[in-house]
């Protein structure tokens, strides 16, 4: 069994900053790509960043040049800067050992940007 653990959401200021962690436990797993997925209240899920074994990185357009995903080995961390009230969302971690596995799934942190 596979658990994957996110930390450091919370409440903050349009232009703070916050960064989310997540860490898998269980099963030693060699992942293909992990990354965020974020949800806001009335909106279907979308993929915010990934990044591969290899150090690709993806970025969805809306926050290229704000966020920045890094990895180190079953860990994946989000460094969210200049943040907006548009970015307020569920995030959750996903990680796959390859484009057509099963995904796992965090349960998911809230991250809300208001004044």
């Amino acid at each position: 069994q596979v658990q994957l653990v996110e930390s450091g959401g919370g409440l903050v200021e349009p232009g703070g900053s916050l960064r989310l962690s997540c860490a898998a436990s269980g099963r030693d797993l060699i992942f293909y790509i992990m990354g965020w997925y974020r949800q806001a209240p009335g909106k279907r899920r979308e993929l915010v960043a990934t990044v591969t074994g290899g150090g690709i990185t993806n970025y969805v357009d809306s926050v290229k040049g704000r966020f920045t995903i890094s990895r180190n080995r079953n860990t994946v961390a989000l460094q969210m800067n200049s943040l907006k009230p548009e970015d307020t969302a569920v995030y959750y971690c996903n990680a796959a050992t390859s484009r057509t596995a099963t995904n796992y799934w965090g349960q998911g942190t809230q991250v809300t940007v208001s004044s």
